[in-house]
């Protein structure tokens, strides 16, 4: 059985080395917000979902306060790998160069397919319960961005994408709902906070979430 000893090696020093073979987190980080960027899905567009699924049950909530909860969902692991493996199938289809049936299935979006919604869900999970009914929500009802990337409309293949979108922004919402208790145990509503003072959370007195 091959350990995690066994996979490190020594350095010329003689020192272990364990990050050998590792991407750094920064690394991935920034290849997620490139191909986002790269299929015209921006941090403000998502924000704008996460604010109208929010702006009903939080005092002072701004897109400001928005776009830092899904930019600090997207610096989770989960959520980086589920969109870089996504749009990386999307692109392949696009460009014809998935074996069939795959190919026609991914580029068709067949109704029956449902691995696009399996790997969106997965990130989801993270940020529990909430973050899981929303992006049924959002699956259903395909709000903002997520309707203009619906693959059936014909502007390219988002088969994965569009549920991807969902997942992040699903996912900062729930982020959203868990910061407005920690506040209201405060006294507080997102009217007394910048956003800023959300990232990290420990910036919020009493915050377990």
């Amino acid at each position: 059985m091959v350990t995690k000893d066994m996979m490190c090696y020594k350095n010329g020093a003689g020192k272990v080395d364990r990050n050998q073979g590792r991407v750094h987190s920064k690394q991935v980080y920034e290849a997620t917000k490139e191909a986002l960027d790269r299929r015209g899905v921006t941090i403000e567009e998502i924000s704008k979902i996460v604010f109208e699924m929010q702006i009903a049950y939080n005092v002072g909530l701004t897109l400001e306060h928005c776009m830092e909860s899904v930019e600090s969902v997207l610096k989770k692991r989960e959520m980086q790998h589920a969109i870089l493996v996504g749009i990386e199938l999307d692109e392949l289809a696009e460009k014809k160069m998935l074996s069939e049936p795959l190919q026609q299935i991914v580029e068709s979006d067949e109704g029956l397919f449902g691995v696009d919604e399996t790997i969106a869900l997965g990130s989801v999970f993270t940020y529990g319960s909430i973050a899981v009914t929303t992006f049924g929500h959002l699956d259903k009802n395909k709000i903002g961005i997520i309707n203009k990337l619906d693959t059936k409309v014909g502007n390219g293949v988002h088969t994965f994408l569009d549920d991807l979108v969902a997942s992040i922004a699903a996912c900062a919402s729930s982020r959203i709902a868990h910061r407005t208790r920690d506040l209201e145990e405060q006294n507080e509503t997102f009217a007394d906070i910048t956003p800023e003072e959300t990232a990290p959370e420990t910036k919020i007195e009493g915050t377990t979430t």
